[in-house]
Parts: C-alpha cells; sequence; structure tokens
C-alpha cells in the first residue's frame, strides 16, 4: 500500500510537470497560473502546492528534468577514459542532439529561450536560472581545468574566457535554431560544430592568457 501510494504520488508529480511545460509553452512563463497548471493536469491547486512551494519551485523542477540526466551523465571530475577534451565534445554534442531529437528537451529549450518573460513576478525563475547557468560553467570550469592539468589544453588558456566562450558558442547555436529553425544547418553538422568549438580552445591565440597592459 505504501508502496502504491508514492507511486501514485510520483505519476501526479510527473502530470503536473508536464501539464506545466505545456501550458508555459503554449501561454508564456509570466502569463501561466497554478490554476491554468492544475487545470491542464486535471489536479487542484492544493495537489500542486503539495509537491512544489510555488510556481518557481514548479518551474525550477520542470528545468531539471534535463539538467539533472547531464549532471549525472557528466561529472567534470570522473571521466573514465581521461580525455577531458573529448568530454566537452561529448557535452556538446549531446546537448545539441537532445535539443534536435528530444520532444521533452525542446519544449523546455523553447520555454527557457521564447517564453520566459522576465518580469517582477517571475524574477524568483531568473535568479534559478542564473543559478543553474553558474553551476554549468563551473562545471566546465572544472573539466577545463582536468584538462590543463593532463596537457590536453594549453597550460596558458585563459579559463574563464574560454568557459564563457563555450558556453555562449552552445547557447548561440541552440538560441538561432530555435528562432528560425528553417535556416538553420544544425541538423546533421552538430558534431562539426562542436569540434570547431572545442578544437579552437586548443589552437586559438586569442583564448590564451593576455600579456599585462601598462
Amino acid at each position: 500500500m505504501v508502496r502504491r501510494t508514492k507511486e501514485e504520488a510520483q505519476e501526479t508529480r510527473n502530470r503536473i510537470l508536464d501539464a506545466a511545460e505545456n501550458v508555459f509553452h503554449e501561454q508564456g512563463v509570466a502569463r501561466t497560473s497554478l490554476s491554468d497548471i492544475a487545470h491542464a493536469a486535471t489536479v487542484t491547486r492544493g495537489a500542486i502546492y503539495w509537491h512544489f512551494r510555488n510556481k518557481a519551485d514548479l518551474f525550477a523542477a520542470m528545468c531539471d528534468r534535463i539538467k539533472m540526466p547531464m549532471d549525472a551523465m557528466f561529472d567534470p571530475d570522473r571521466v573514465e577514459d581521461g580525455d577531458y577534451v573529448a568530454q566537452l565534445r561529448r557535452i556538446g554534442e549531446y546537448l545539441l542532439q537532445q535539443m534536435l531529437d528530444n520532444p521533452q528537451w525542446r519544449k523546455i529549450f523553447e520555454i527557457l529561450f521564447h517564453k520566459c518573460e522576465f518580469v517582477e513576478d517571475t524574477e524568483p525563475m531568473l535568479t534559478r536560472l542564473q543559478q543553474s547557468c553558474r553551476e554549468s560553467m563551473t562545471r566546465t570550469e572544472r573539466t577545463i581545468r582536468n584538462a590543463i592539468e593532463r596537457g590536453q589544453l594549453p597550460a596558458d588558456l585563459d579559463v574563464p574566457v574560454a568557459v564563457a566562450y563555450y558556453h555562449a558558442t552552445l547557447s548561440g547555436i541552440i538560441g538561432d535554431h530555435l528562432f528560425y529553425p528553417d535556416c538553420s544547418v544544425l541538423r546533421g553538422n552538430g558534431a562539426r560544430f562542436v569540434a570547431t568549438l572545442v578544437d579552437s580552445l586548443a589552437t586559438s591565440q586569442a583564448l590564451r592568457r593576455q600579456p599585462a597592459t601598462a
């Protein structure tokens, strides 16, 4: 009986998250209320509050549906083959492929890029996204520093600049594809884009630490 109750609670939670994805995607985050989500999920507002503190908490849990698998698959301090440069490629390729082929990931990316109206009411969600971005950049930094320590990337690589470049490039590729998919050549070329990005970390002089100016 206890197990069944837990299964039912998890099923309800998942149904709420599925509904939130759909309603956020249709209406935008700022214009969506918990009542809208409850109606779409065929649950009461009380059921939502049983699982989530507020809309920001629900939004964060929705984002975690794509963040947590990434965190589990790509530990910056545990790479089986010890090739941290290859790990940077794997992360980028996986992210782009999921965005293209996983409907849930694509929907969440579309919400993040085009359906988040950052106004006063949604400030907690902006804060949550900024926190998630910082965590992701920290993981990337650890991966890059591990690569440098093992001689896989240049010792004089400007790490903060390299991390910003890596994230901005992937975000730009995703954003451009979502904004104008008919003009995108991402499908079939994602691995090439990522290879160019990661190779530049090793070869671009512009990404090396610059001499201090007087």
